[in-house]
């Protein structure tokens, strides 16, 4: 198994909050359900595009659904 993306996501979570499915939020943004679960399981890295779609869709900015994750032994510089 390949390691997890080092970005970050918060997808699952904000479509819980507006009681979407997977397949629903795929419909909004005009791709595959598999494309949001490999998304949400850190898999695949969406495109600038995806991502500012996804984060639109859930109404929230891009910065709240996508974060960057510190790789090991590094601090994240902000």
């Amino acid at each position: 198994m390949t390691a997890p993306a080092p970005l970050g996501n918060r997808l699952k979570e904000l479509r819980a909050r507006h009681n979407l499915t997977q397949a629903q939020l795929a419909e909004m943004v005009g791709v595959t359900r598999k494309t949001i679960n490999t998304v949400e399981n850190r898999v695949f890295i969406p495109s600038a595009l995806l991502a500012l779609k996804l984060a639109a869709a859930l109404g929230v900015a891009v910065e709240e659904a996508f974060f960057l994750e510190p790789e090991e032994g590094e601090a994240l510089q902000v």
